[in-house]
C-alpha cells in the first residue's frame, strides 16, 4: 500500500510523480475534513 510501503528505489522521482503525489495528499484532506464538518452538521447543528 502506499501509506505503509517502503518507496520503491527503482521508481522514477519526476516532478509530475511529486506534484501527483501532493494534490492526492491535498484531496485527501480536503475529503476527510469535508466528512468531519458534515458530520458535525448532523449531530450538533441541525436541532
Amino acid at each position: 500500500m502506499y501509506f505503509f510501503g517502503k518507496k520503491d528505489p527503482n521508481a522514477p522521482n519526476t516532478f509530475n510523480i511529486r506534484v501527483m503525489h501532493w494534490i492526492n495528499k491535498f484531496v485527501i484532506v480536503v475529503f476527510v475534513l469535508g466528512v468531519l464538518w458534515k458530520l458535525i452538521d448532523v449531530l450538533f447543528l441541525k436541532h
